[in-house]
C-alpha cells in the first residue's frame, strides 16, 4: 500500500508541499524572536518617519516576516491543486505543531540546568546560559496566541479570496488570485498579531498599533507582488511533473467540478 501512495504524483506532490508548509511555520515562529532592520539588510540608510502620530518609526522587522510570503504562496499552489478542504487541513497540522513545539520548548526551560553548562560560554560572552535559552524560546504567550490566531484566520481568508476570485476569473489571472488573495490574508494576518499581541497582551494604544501594522504590511504586500512570478514557476514545474490531463483534473476537483477527460482524483 505504501508504495502506491508514494509511487502516486498526486500525493507525493500533497506530502512535499504539507511538510513544507508545516515545517516553514514552525521555523518562522522559531525566529520570530528576532528583530532586523530591513534598510540595514538593504544596504540603505535608516530613516524614521511618523505615522498615526506615532514618531521614531523604521522598517524593523521580526525575522519570521523572511519566511511567511513563502507560507501564502504555498498555501495557493496546495488551493489551485488540492482545494480549500487541503489548504484548512494542513493548516490544523500546522497549528497543532507548532503548539505542540512551544509546549516542549516551555518544559525544556523548566527542565534544571546543570551547573556546568550555565557559564560554558562565559568566554563567548554569555554568562548565563539558562536565560539565553530562555530569552530565545520563550516568547510570551500573548504573542503565541496572537501568532497562531493569526496564522489561521488569515489561511481560511486565503482560501475564500482565493476561490471567489477563480470562480470569477475561471483559469485565467493566476496572478490575480495568488497575489490577490495573498495581500488581503496578509493585512488580516498583520493586524490580528499585533492587536491580540500587543493591544490586549500589553496595552498599546489604537495609533501604535495601526502604524506598525501598516509597517509590516508594506513590507508584506512589496514582497507579495515580487513572488508572483515564483507562482507561474511552480505551476509550470508542477504541470509538467504531474501531465496536464491529471492537473487538469486536480484543478477542476479543487473547484468541485468533474472532469471528463480521466478517473476521480484520489481525495487527499
Amino acid at each position: 500500500m505504501i508504495k502506491n501512495l508514494l509511487n502516486d504524483k498526486p500525493t507525493k506532490l500533497f506530502m512535499i508541499f504539507a511538510c513544507f508548509f508545516v515545517a516553514n511555520a514552525l521555523i518562522a515562529e522559531c525566529i520570530g524572536g528576532k528583530l532586523f532592520s530591513l534598510e540595514q539588510l538593504l544596504g540603505l540608510p535608516v530613516h524614521h518617519f511618523t505615522l498615526f502620530g506615532q514618531s521614531g518609526l523604521a522598517y524593523t522587522l521580526t525575522a519570521g516576516v523572511l519566511l511567511w510570503p513563502l507560507e501564502f504562496v504555498m498555501t495557493d499552489i496546495v488551493n489551485e491543486y488540492f482545494g480549500p478542504k487541503a489548504v484548512r487541513r494542513i493548516s490544523y497540522i500546522a497549528v497543532a505543531l507548532i503548539s505542540y513545539a512551544f509546549i516542549m520548548f516551555f518544559v525544556a526551560m523548566k527542565v534544571p540546568a546543570d551547573n556546568w553548562w550555565l557559564g560554558s560560554k562565559a568566554d563567548q560572552g554569555i554568562p548565563n546560559m539558562q536565560t539565553a535559552f530562555e530569552s530565545i524560546f520563550g516568547q510570551g504567550m500573548w504573542i503565541i496566541l496572537g501568532s497562531l490566531t493569526a496564522f489561521l484566520v488569515s489561511q481560511i481568508v486565503d482560501v475564500t479570496v482565493f476561490h471567489r476570485i477563480k470562480r470569477s476569473t475561471g483559469e485565467k489571472h493566476v496572478w490575480l488570485r495568488a497575489t490577490g488573495s495573498t495581500v488581503v490574508s496578509q493585512l488580516v494576518d498583520s493586524f490580528i498579531v499585533l492587536y491580540i499581541a500587543f493591544k490586549l497582551g500589553n496595552n498599546w494604544s489604537w495609533q501604535r498599533v495601526l502604524a506598525i501594522c501598516l509597517v509590516n504590511y508594506s513590507y508584506k504586500f512589496v514582497v507579495a507582488v515580487a513572488l508572483t512570478p515564483l507562482i507561474y514557476l511552480l505551476e509550470n514545474r508542477i504541470e509538467r511533473y504531474l501531465g496536464h490531463e491529471t492537473a487538469a483534473r486536480m484543478k477542476a476537483a479543487a473547484m468541485g467540478k468533474e472532469h471528463p477527460l480521466e478517473e476521480p482524483v484520489p481525495n487527499i
